[in-house]
């Protein structure tokens, strides 16, 4: 099976009109454009039921005592953690993909509480929730697709997984604000092939 876009190709960095921030010349970053990218796929194995596509930013620091201040910068040897950026399934196998921005088209403060997708797809909670928690502006319950935001000041090029899954059953056992780890425990042992698209994306000039 394969998974492809018109929107970045794999390797490459995710243009600024897919992500949540985008650097600027006052404040360091802006709120961006947070469509949701083009994304096409097909070969499915015999026997596909659903689908599930998760984006996972794999570079987010494990520790921000750094992240985003003024005179410092976030290590590049920082051990690093993942980042749920998008979780949806129940995706029906005849479904062969999603235009860009059909399922995000700008920044929702206090997160997309119904976002939009293919027909009976079903779209969790991204990790955006408990980023946000402390911010009274932003807090909420954040649904659907939101991009990549790394910090300003992160010596690292962010790389983001966008991984789709062909499974053995229709629905997946999940329910409620479930989450990307929820996802991934009930697949578990209902895989039956998988296809990986991997872009990049930075918010120092440093690396631009």
């Amino acid at each position: 099976m394969y998974l492809r876009s018109h929107s970045f190709q794999d390797g490459e960095p995710i243009p600024s009109a897919f992500a949540f921030a985008e650097p600027a010349e006052v404040g360091h970053v802006r709120l961006a454009g947070n469509r949701s990218p083009h994304l096409a796929w097909g070969d499915l194995p015999a026997g596909t039921r659903s689908l599930a596509l998760l984006c996972v930013g794999v570079d987010v620091p494990t520790v921000g005592d750094d992240v985003n201040q003024e005179g410092r910068s976030v290590p590049a040897d920082l051990p690093r953690t993942d980042f749920f950026h998008w979780v949806m399934i129940d995706v029906p196998p005849g479904c062969t993909g999603v235009d860009a921005g059909a399922c995000s088209d700008g920044v929702t403060a206090r997160g997309k509480q119904d976002p939009p997708g293919p027909e009976g797809a079903r779209q969790g909670v991204n990790d955006y929730t408990g980023w946000f928690a402390g911010d009274p502006d932003m807090r909420g319950t954040y649904r659907g697709y939101d991009g990549p935001a790394p910090p300003w000041n992160d010596e690292r090029v962010h790389h983001y997984h966008f991984r789709l899954l062909a499974l053995d059953i229709a629905h997946c056992p999940v329910g409620g604000d479930f989450r990307g780890a929820d996802v991934q425990g009930a697949t578990r042992g209902h895989v039956l092939g998988s296809a990986t698209l991997v872009g990049t994306y930075t918010q120092n000039p440093d690396l631009r």
